[in-house]
């Protein structure tokens, strides 16, 4: 029987289609993948879900605090947790917020366009109102400035969409965790049909904020905006967070007639799969927080593959990064055959056509990106630049 494929140019990264259309993911599947994604993602989950716990306390409870000396305490302050604090033997929630500046910074999606409504600040007002009622300075700074508070708004939502974001994939990657140890995933394949499920799982739960003040509720996102878990955080996310990011400082010279950043946002490649795990530890460099969080959590199977390497715990974070950016491309090809215009097995040419055109789109962006490193030898890739 004749078959017909779809004839277009050679793409420079084809090999990577051709393993999607065939259910592979973009990363290799070897059981020292597995045992380190696995590993990592239940550490990550567990440092997400803190996160998110978070973001929402501050969403919720730090509602136009201007100064939020103890946001990152959940409403739990005492000496001994203020100690630990300044000793930074705790969770860094700067990391937390960064994401979501960097996220709102990005925009994309519904929340981005629903926070530049007349609805939104018809909402956020009568929220603003009912807050600084009693504040006399305040109301003077809203009088002057009417856009401040509004733009404070604008980041809580932020806060809350970011966290209930992380709270849906801390219970995919944690529960994906229990099923590696009951031996029930044991396949990179595997690992990226556990998140696609659980993404396709959530793709339309409500994103919704609200604030209580003086024992009112105030609807900021009602969920008649429509606003759902896949299209208006997920997709945000991975763009903003992955992919995009933001220059760290050292790294390159913010001097606008240096040229060394972009003056497009859509072009910049400074995300999680882009990023030279080498400068992990340095100041400046903010995933260097999120290394620092989960170190506190690893397996112990983990712990062990980072022993054996040469330099063991002396470069421990930088280790954690380049397993982290391997999981993240597990993550990404979730969303890659989540978002697909059409199943990637199909047999109807026209469907092929827009698939194919669909994955160059996504190599495109891949080619300065670490997914060959990521691929190659771990001992060689160790300290391999992007």
């Amino acid at each position: 029987m004749k078959t017909t494929s779809v004839k277009t140019k050679i793409h420079p990264l084809t090999a990577y289609i051709d393993r999607l259309k065939s259910g592979d993911a973009l990363l290799v599947d070897t059981p020292e993948n597995v045992l380190e994604v696995v590993g990592i993602l239940k550490s990550y989950g567990v440092v997400l879900d803190a996160y998110q716990k978070n973001l929402i306390y501050i969403a919720e409870n730090q509602f136009l605090v201007l100064f939020p000396f103890f946001k990152y305490f959940d409403g739990d302050i005492n000496f001994s947790k203020l100690l630990r604090h300044w000793w930074h033997d705790r969770i860094n929630f700067e990391y937390a917020e960064y994401c979501m500046k960097t996220m709102m910074w990005h925009g994309g999606g519904g929340l981005d366009k629903y926070l530049d409504t007349p609805e939104f600040e018809e909402r956020a007002r009568r929220a603003i109102e009912a807050k600084i009622k009693t504040n006399l300075p305040i109301r003077l700074v809203d009088r002057l400035f009417p856009e401040f508070l509004l733009e404070q708004v604008r980041q809580q939502a932020y806060y809350s969409a970011l966290g209930q974001f992380w709270y849906v994939m801390a219970e995919i990657f944690l529960t994906m965790s229990d099923l590696y140890d009951r031996g029930k995933i044991t396949s990179i394949p595997e690992v990226v049909d556990h998140i696609l499920k659980g993404l396709v799982a959530s793709a339309n739960k409500p994103i919704t904020y609200a604030v209580t003040i003086d024992k009112q509720v105030y609807e900021i996102i009602p969920k008649s905006v429509g606003l759902t878990f896949l299209m208006d955080t997920a997709v945000p996310y991975v763009e903003a967070v992955f992919f995009r990011g933001t220059p760290f400082p050292g790294t390159v010279s913010y001097n606008a007639q240096a040229y060394q950043i972009s003056p497009d946002q859509s072009r910049f490649e400074y995300g999680a799969l882009y990023a030279d795990p080498l400068p992990i530890g340095g100041a400046g460099i903010p995933p260097t927080l999120l290394m620092q969080d989960m170190r506190h959590f690893l397996p112990d199977y983990l712990h062990e593959v980072y022993q054996k390497t040469k330099r063991k715990e002396d470069d421990l974070r930088v280790q954690i990064c380049i397993t982290f950016q391997k999981s993240m491309f597990c993550v990404t090809t979730a969303a890659i055959l989540g978002l697909a215009p059409y199943p990637l097995d199909t047999t109807d040419i026209t469907e092929q056509k827009a698939n194919q055109k669909y994955l160059e789109s996504w190599m495109d962006r891949f080619l300065t990106s670490r997914l060959m490193v990521a691929n190659s030898d771990p001992k060689a890739s160790l300290y391999n630049p992007k």
